[in-house]
């Protein structure tokens, strides 16, 4: 299975995450914004790529969502550890990851593998994910007040978050008991 660009690109984004962890723990907010920016324009190329040029490969269909999950559920640890985002906001978006991860396991365990498609709610969720964390650091790295946390984007993204952990529930559930 040969690497091509875009699946170089996604490795770089995955190196960028203890870039950007680093950076949150030491506050070099700027640098941990643009690192950001950099990763999500990055998993925007890469696609982009490997869909016009037909450079679509199925290291790249794991590497793609991995480097995505690892960069945002780090971040969100990273942003709770460091007392700029709710915990129980990380631990949400982190339980969400986990239990799909373990599903898919546990269904390859059981012979009886699931293919695990994006949905359109799983797409808005991680949109909005990564809107609250592009803006929570943005706002720690241009020293924009009173604009992070609103109580509305924690429940929009936390109840986003669960609504699409219960549709993959719900479509794991289907798929083992069929």
């Amino acid at each position: 299975m040969p690497v091509n660009l875009p699946n170089i690109i996604t490795i770089g984004r995955l190196f960028l995450v203890p870039f950007v962890v680093a950076m949150i723990t030491r506050e070099n907010w700027q640098l941990a914004f643009f690192a950001f920016v950099l990763a999500g324009i990055s998993d925007a190329v890469d696609g982009f790529i490997a869909r016009r040029f037909d450079m679509r490969s199925e290291l790249g269909a794991y590497l793609d969502p991995l480097a995505d999950k690892a960069l945002l559920v780090s971040i969100y640890v990273t942003l709770a550890i460091v007392g700029v985002m709710p915990g129980w906001l990380a631990i949400v978006v982190v339980s969400r990851d986990m239990m799909i991860m373990g599903a898919v396991v546990l269904s390859w365990l059981l012979d009886n593998p699931v293919e695990i498609n994006p949905s359109r709610l799983s797409k808005i969720n991680t949109a909005a994910q990564i809107g609250l964390a592009g803006l929570v650091l943005g706002a720690h790295a241009f020293a924009i007040e009173d604009v992070v946390l609103r109580w509305e984007l924690l429940v929009t993204v936390a109840a986003l978050t669960t609504a699409s952990a219960a549709a993959y529930l719900g479509q794991w559930l289907r798929h083992m008991t069929s």
